[in-house]
């Protein structure tokens, strides 16, 4: 019995979902500094608070291309 990609590829999500959420209850990804990297846009005032997390968007980005790009091979 063959097993469908797609199905390996789901699965593999889902545990990194799981891991993620596991890491981030117990405060791991919190000290990692995601979200108020240098570079990240940030603008406060009296009523209006906007926040872009531009280079944190880059370096995910980045991360996963890295991963996509080692499963490929």
């Amino acid at each position: 019995m063959q097993i469908d990609p797609i199905a390996k590829v789901l699965v593999l999500i889902g545990i990194v979902f799981i891991l993620v959420g596991i890491a981030w209850h117990f405060g791991w990804i919190q000290s990692l500094r995601l979200g108020r990297l240098p570079g990240d846009i940030r603008i406060e005032k009296e009523n209006f608070k906007f926040y872009f997390p531009l280079t944190t968007c880059l370096l995910i980005s980045a991360v996963i291309g890295l991963i996509s790009w080692l499963f490929k091979k």
